[in-house]
């Protein structure tokens, strides 16, 4: 049964809501996990912006003509269940969130594993302004202008062996700063995972700061994910370690409903969540909904990475 892709409920009521967490335990065979989202968050390319300024919002627009979200949209309305599932409680809830120092411990199958402090990821890389939709897999979107650097490049330093199929990635585990993860139904830390080919595809982006600013915390700071053809809870948030892997990484929404959330997590309107269509989006600013593209509007980019796989099951 589909849900009213008319309906916001703000914009998908996780399963917490309306279902007991001992209900969820007993049908889903794991520790109980209410069910929605994370992380949800990234576009795609479009411009890239020489001197990007902190000043310069508006005026900015994707390659499909559409306009960058305000810098308050983007920053007031975040999944972030590290710290909360209120979406607008999550700036709130991350002020005092410290990203410094910080660093990002790269291991596994590499030739050269590294540990790099935030000071240096933003030297040692050159930062690009790239304009990408975000679309969430609650059904609802964003364009935001991001700053950050291809992800192929900090691969490329540490050397992937041929063994190497798989990129994992892991958040900060600290319930000390981030409230949230004290909530036990969820096994944190957080985990993400992308296959080495679309890691090493340029549009996959290692953000560290949107509109010409540093990451807020309820954006990720100081590090995210960006995966525009993807939906947003791909996109994993505030990153301290990556590993380079033979095995598929077990996400953490693969772990909570494996019946909803797969690995891939590609855009696919022909493909409805269990519980609404993925026909439609909202962009966040917009009174009505508008048809949702076949990879977020990237599929002439990546839709070669996913030749001769059936989509509906490889979700």
């Amino acid at each position: 049964m589909y849900r009213d892709p008319t309906i916001r409920s703000s914009e998908i009521t996780p399963e917490s809501v309306y279902f007991s967490r001992r209900t969820i335990l007993r049908g889903l065979g794991v520790l109980g996990f209410s069910a929605l989202l994370h992380a949800c968050g990234v576009p795609a390319p479009a411009s890239t912006i020489d001197s990007p300024s902190a000043s310069n919002t508006t005026g900015l627009r994707d390659e499909l003509g559409d306009p960058a979200n305000s810098f308050e949209q983007i920053t007031t309305y975040n999944n972030f269940y590290e710290f909360t599932t209120n979406k607008e409680d999550v700036a709130r809830l991350a002020t005092n969130f410290v990203t410094h120092p910080w660093t990002v411990e790269v291991t596994g199958m590499v030739r050269n594993p590294q540990i790099f402090a935030i000071e240096d990821i933003l030297t040692q890389f050159e930062q690009e302004e790239r304009i990408y939709r975000l679309r969430c897999v609650e059904g609802w979107s964003m364009v935001i202008p991001w700053q950050g650097f291809p992800l192929r490049k900090l691969l490329a330093i540490v050397e992937p062996t041929a063994q190497a199929q798989y990129v994992r990635f892991e958040t900060l585990y600290d319930p000390d700063q981030m409230s949230g993860q004290r909530d036990r139904y969820f096994p944190w830390p957080y985990v993400e995972g992308l296959r080495i080919d679309e890691a090493m595809h340029d549009l996959t982006l290692l953000s560290t700061g949107l509109y010409g600013r540093t990451l807020l915390p309820q954006n990720g700071a100081p590090l995210r994910l960006v995966v525009p053809w993807k939906y947003g809870f791909k996109s994993i948030k505030s990153i301290v370690k990556i590993e380079l892997t033979d095995k598929m990484p077990v996400s953490l929404w693969m772990a909570v409903a494996p019946h909803e959330y797969g690995f891939y997590a590609n855009v696919n309107p022909d493909v409805p969540h269990p519980r609404w269509s993925q026909a439609t989006e909202r962009r966040i600013g917009e009174l009505g909904r508008r048809k949702t593209l076949p990879f977020n509007g990237y599929a002439e980019q990546v839709a070669a990475l996913y030749a001769g796989m059936d989509l509906r099951k490889n979700y």
